[in-house]
C-alpha cells in the first residue's frame, strides 16, 4: 500500500517479555517516540516485545491509519485500541446502576480534581471496572445520569450542559475501555510505557493486576504538554462572558481535562518500579509531581553514532546556509516562529534556506496556515511539500528548487543532513530530542529553544567535563523569531570560525555521552533484572 505497510498481519503470542504501550506513535507515527521503541527492540533482541498501540481514532481527516514500519523478528505481538473510536456497542436498556458502584464513581471523580496526590485504592482493583461498575453501567445507568447531573448543578451550571455532559463522559470512558484491554493482554514480565496518559495508566493498572514489574520512561512530562495542548485547544473553548468571570479564571472543561491527566499521572508514578526520564530537568518535574525520588534514574537517549559519522563525507567543505528544523509539522514544534527566524535572516543572508522536515499530516489546517505564512512574507512563490510516493517531486528535485521554505515531509536524515548547516528546533515543548544528537552526529550544530534538555545537549548538562567542551550551537527563548535569525546569522558567517568549534563539540559530545550503546546497556540491565521478580521483590531492592 502507497507510503505504508498496510499489508503486514500483526503477530500475536500468548507470552512476551516486554510489553510496551504506545499512545499514538509506534507502529503508526514516524519520528519521535516510535523511534525509541523501534531502537529498543532492534537493540535488544535477546528480549522478546509486545506492543500494545491506543489511539484516538483509527480513521482521521478521512484517512485511515497506516503501518509506517517493518517489524523486527523479536516484535512478537501487537495489538491496537482506539478510544474514541465508534458508537456504544452496547444496547441501551433501562438500568438503575449500582449504588455503592457509583458512590465509588463520584470519589473517583473528585480524587481527579483534588490536589491530594494518594491514590483511591478503586483505581489500583481491575474489578472496579469489570464488575462494580461496568462500562454498560457508566455509558447507560440512571444513577450515571443523576451523577453527570448532580455534578454539572453543583460546578458549572453556566456551561452549556450537553458540552459538560459530553466532556465528564469521554474523561472517563477510556478507563473502562483500558481496563478491558488489560483484561485480555498476553502474559508478561515486564510492562514498559514510556509515558503517563493512557498508555501508564494501562501499564500501572496491568501490574496492580499481576503483580509483575511496571517501568515508566517519560520521554517528554505527559502532563505538562497536555495542559499546553489544553489551554490552545479550540474544541473546548466555552468560556463565561467576560464580566462574569473570576480573576484568572479559564475554561472549567479544559481545567477537568488537565486535572485528569494530572491524576492519572501520579497514578503511574506510585506504581513504578523504575520512573525513567531522559534528563536531569525531567527528573526534578517528575519528583515535584508525585514521583518517589528513590525510583527515579537519568537514562539519555542514544544514537547510532558511527553510521551517522559516516554521512560526513558527502558534506560539502563549507556548506549551503541551508537551516534544517526536523520535526513533525504541529503547533507545538512552533514551525510559524521558524520560517519568521528565516525571513528575518534572509535580510543578511539572501541565499539562506530553512528546511523543514517531518511528517505533514498530523495537523492539516496548521500546515496550510505555515504555507501561508511562508507566501505572505514573500518567500519565494511557494513552499514544495515532499512527502514519500505522495509527491509528484522527488527529494532531489526538491533540495535543487529554488523556494526558501521547502517542507520535505517525512524524510531519511541521512540524505538530509549532510546538506545542512545547521539544525534548530523552535519549539515550545519538548522532552530529549534525539533529532539533536543525530544531528550533533553527522557534524550539524544546532540552534534551539530553551526546552526540555536542549540546553543540556548544547551547552553540556551531564557533568563538569561536558560543561567544559563548550558549546555546540546556541540556546533562544521560545517564540522570538529575532534571537533564531541573529544565531542562524552569527553561526553560518563561516569565516569567523564559530561553526566549525560548535561542530567539533558537537561531535565530541555525541562520541562521550550518547551513543546508542550505553543507552541499550542501561536497559539490558534493568529489563534483566526485573524479568525474574515480582513488583513486590523489585520494589524491595535498591535501585540501580
Amino acid at each position: 500500500m502507497e507510503g505504508g505497510f498496510m499489508s503486514i498481519d500483526f503477530p500475536k503470542s500468548d507470552s512476551v517479555d516486554i510489553m510496551l504501550f504506545s499512545e499514538g506513535t509506534y507502529p503508526y507515527v514516524k519520528g519521535g517516540v516510535s523511534s525509541w521503541i523501534l531502537q529498543l527492540m532492534k537493540g535488544l533482541p535477546e528480549f522478546t516485545f509486545g506492543v500494545c498501540f491506543v489511539g484516538a481514532q483509527e480513521v482521521m481527516d478521512g484517512k485511515k491509519l497506516e503501518i509506517s514500519y517493518e517489524f523486527p523478528p523479536n516484535l512478537k505481538h501487537l495489538e491496537v485500541h482506539y478510544l474514541f473510536d465508534k458508537g456504544e456497542e452496547t444496547k441501551v436498556k433501562r438500568k438503575k446502576g449500582s449504588k455503592k458502584g457509583f458512590e465509588a464513581v463520584a470519589k473517583l471523580y473528585n480524587s481527579f480534581k483534588s490536589e491530594d496526590k494518594s491514590i483511591p485504592e478503586m483505581l489500583q482493583k481491575i474489578e472496579f471496572y469489570t464488575k462494580d461498575v461496568t462500562f454498560d453501567d457508566f455509558l447507560h445507568s440512571e444513577r450515571a445520569w443523576n451523577f453527570i447531573n448532580d455534578i454539572y448543578m453543583k460546578n458549572c451550571p453556566d456551561i452549556p450542559f450537553v458540552d459538560y455532559f459530553w466532556t465528564l463522559r469521554n474523561i472517563h470512558k477510556p478507563i473502562w475501555i483500558l481496563a478491558q484491554i488489560v483484561e485480555s493482554l498476553p502474559k508478561t514480565k515486564i510492562y514498559h510505557a514510556p509515558s503517563t496518559g493512557y498508555a501508564g495508566f494501562l501499564g500501572a493498572l496491568a501490574s496492580y493486576t499481576t503483580g509483575r514489574p511496571f517501568i515508566l520512561t517519560e520521554h517528554g512530562i505527559y502532563t505538562r504538554e497536555r495542559k499546553i495542548d489544553m489551554l490552545s485547544a479550540d474544541w473546548v473553548e466555552y468560556k463565561k462572558p467576560a464580566l462574569l468571570q473570576q480573576p484568572e479564571e479559564y475554561n472549567y472543561i479544559k481545567r477537568m481535562w488537565v486535572n485528569f491527566f494530572d491524576k492519572i499521572g501520579v497514578f503511574c508514578y506510585h506504581r513504578s518500579n523504575y520512573v525513567l526520564s531522559l534528563f536531569a530537568g525531567a527528573q526534578k518535574i517528575q519528583i515535584n509531581f508525585g514521583a518517589d525520588a528513590k525510583r527515579t534514574k537519568v537514562i539519555p537517549n542514544g544514537v547510532d553514532v558511527d553510521t551517522l559519522m559516516a554521512t560526513i563525507q558527502y558534506r560539502a567543505a563549507v556548506p549551503k546556509p541551508i537551516v534544517t528544523l526536523i520535526g513533525r509539522v504541529v503547533p507545538i514544534k512552533d514551525i510559524k516562529t521558524f520560517i519568521r527566524a528565516i525571513k528575518i535572516a534572509s535580510e543578511s543572508i539572501p541565499e539562506i534556506e530553512g528546511w523543514i522536515v517531518g511528517a505533514v499530516d498530523e495537523d492539516k489546517e496548521y500546515v496550510e496556515e505555515c504555507q501561508q505564512m511562508a507566501l505572505s512574507l514573500k518567500m519565494k512563490e511557494k513552499i514544495q511539500v515532499f512527502d514519500g510516493n505522495k509527491s509528484d517531486m522527488t527529494q532531489a528535485e526538491i533540495i535543487a528548487s529554488p523556494e526558501q521554505i521547502k517542507l520535505f515531509g517525512h524524510s531519511n536524515i541521512k540524505e538530509i543532513l549532510p546538506h545542512s548547516a545547521l539544525q534548530t528546533l523552535s519549539s515550545i515543548s519538548e522532552g530529549m530530542p534525539l533529532v539533536i544528537l543525530e544531528g550533533f552526529a553527522a557534524g550539524v550544530p544546532c540552534v534551539a529553544t530553551d526546552v526540555g534538555s536542549c540546553k543540556d545537549l548544547i551547552e553540556g548538562g551531564i557533568n563538569e567535563d561536558d560543561i567544559s567542551m563548550g558549546v555546540a550551537g546556541a540556546i533562544t527563548g521560545i517564540a522570538n523569531p529575532d534571537a533564531l535569525a541573529k544565531e542562524y546569522i552569527r553561526l553560518l558567517d563561516f569565516e569567523n570560525g564559530e561553526w566549525k568549534k560548535a561542530q567539533e563539540v558537537a561531535l565530541n559530545r555525541v562520541q562521550k555521552y550518547y551513543r546508542q550503546e550505553m543507552f541499550l546497556e542501561d536497559y539490558r540491565k534493568i529489563y534483566k533484572q526485573a524479568q525474574v521478580l515480582t513488583w513486590d521483590e523489585l520494589q524491595a531492592k535498591e535501585p540501580m
